[in-house]
């Protein structure tokens, strides 16, 4: 591995300088931590929505009507609701 940090007894490190230019971090920002094949994947968290625009676009999947998508939501909260009610 290329860039490395020590944890202290309290358990925390300092995230070195090239990972906080790389993510855009600052004093105050906060990040997140996922899980993904066996790593730890350090995850900025105070991105603006816009950052991400286009990120989901895919040129060869047909669009979808607002239609579609608030029945998609519903089937999704109702399936989710069933679903703790079966658990109690």
């Amino acid at each position: 591995m290329g860039i490395e940090s020590k944890i202290t007894t309290k358990g925390q490190t300092t995230i070195p300088i090239e990972v906080r230019e790389y993510l855009k971090l600052g004093a105050g920002d906060r990040i997140g931590y996922e899980f993904v094949d066996g790593k730890v994947v350090l995850v900025p968290k105070n991105r603006s929505a816009l950052e991400f625009a286009g990120v989901l676009f895919d040129p060869d999947r047909a669009p979808v009507s607002i239609e579609a998508m608030n029945e998609s939501i519903g089937e999704a909260i109702s399936d989710r609701y069933e679903r703790s009610r079966d658990r109690n």
